[in-house]
């Protein structure tokens, strides 16, 4: 395996990892206000993804900027095609950190009903927009032989790209329901469960148009489709699980579709990074897009080094919140719209 091939194999990695890590956080933060009754039992759900949300966003960070050093025409083209996009969603990330930090800054039920207004239409913001992002790749986009975007803004909602964007926000709705039922206690825990049974079906539907569109699409080696089975297995065996209460076992399969759906991706796409819907001339390459063969040693020897410092460090911070997140049993706080005065 050469290092440009190493490096695409890192990138899908990153995605990956970010999709399953904030994937969830995702789900926590769109339904958290449906599935707390009271502002108490919201914290609850909100408190289970606190210690976690931010360290979990530095897989994006780190997925862009790998893509920006290793692959600097991938990130040239990519990112300047979507520009109005990743605008909207570096606002829906900063709104959603700033709704963390100021919902409970002041006791007032109009507050806090609005940052939690925030904090939903920011996680579904992200990976909507994000998941229509990376299904642009594989569908086409308008590039000329010099490697320029020529479409607008409109040229971005092709009908694979908002299927897949669907398809990630249903996922994550669903990773984050059996998070809750893995990581919460009490009535939350319960609703987190019930919603997980509910949503396990649209998701399993999803995951397999996903699975024959992607397929349908794609001109990688046929031993790709084995990414395709295991999003499908993923999807699958989380029926059974959400619905004998398997808390663990569920998120796990959970993990799995929305892990499986985003290496998919990168898999079919290959050795592609990004489609021409002009001509298939114009496509661009893991071989046309790379950096110089010193930059990316360079970059191979950082990430040897750092990559597992990295997950060491995640995976220590898992460990030590790893206790559940329950409603105080002395709370009697009275059920008032948030919208509303109390």
């Amino acid at each position: 395996m050469n290092l440009q091939i190493l490096w695409f194999v890192i990138i899908a990695i990153l995605w990956t990892g970010f999709f399953v890590l904030e994937g969830f956080d995702f789900g926590v933060g769109m339904l958290h206000k449906f599935i707390g009754k009271t502002d108490t039992e919201r914290r609850v759900a909100i408190n289970a993804i606190g210690p976690v949300w931010d360290g979990n966003e530095v897989w994006l960070i780190v997925g862009g900027a790998g893509i920006f050093a290793a692959f600097p025409s991938w990130y040239a083209t990519w990112f300047s095609a979507g520009y109005l996009a990743l605008l909207l969603v570096l606002v829906a990330l900063i709104i959603r950190g700033v709704s963390f930090e100021y919902r409970g800054k002041v006791d007032g039920s109009r507050w806090r009903g609005s940052w939690s207004w925030s904090l939903v239409i920011g996680s579904a913001l992200v990976p909507l927009l994000l998941g229509v992002a990376l299904g642009d790749l594989l569908a086409g986009l308008p590039i000329d032989s010099n490697q320029e975007f020529t479409g607008n803004f409109w040229s971005l909602l092709t009908p694979y790209g908002l299927m897949v964007g669907v398809t990630m926000v249903v996922l994550c709705l669903l990773h984050g329901a059996t998070f809750l039922g893995l990581k919460t206690d009490g009535v939350v825990r319960e609703r987190g469960v019930a919603l997980a049974r509910t949503l396990v079906w649209p998701a399993l539907v999803l995951i397999l148009v996903f699975a024959v569109w992607t397929r349908a699409l794609s001109e990688a080696p046929s031993w790709t489709v084995i990414f395709l089975v295991v999003t499908a297995l993923g999807g699958i065996a989380a029926v059974p699980f959400t619905r004998s209460g398997s808390e663990g076992r569920a998120f796990t399969a959970t993990a799995v579709a929305i892990g499986g759906a985003t290496a998919s991706l990168f898999a079919s796409l290959y050795p592609n990074v990004m489609v021409s819907s002009t001509t298939a001339a114009n496509n661009l390459t893991v071989a046309n897009t790379a950096s110089g063969d010193y930059a990316l040693t360079v970059m191979t020897v950082v990430a040897v080094l750092l990559f597992p410092v990295v997950l060491i460090y995640q995976g220590w911070t898992y460990y030590v919140f790893r206790a559940r997140v329950t409603v105080p049993k002395d709370t009697t706080e009275e059920r008032v719209p948030e919208g509303s005065s109390a």
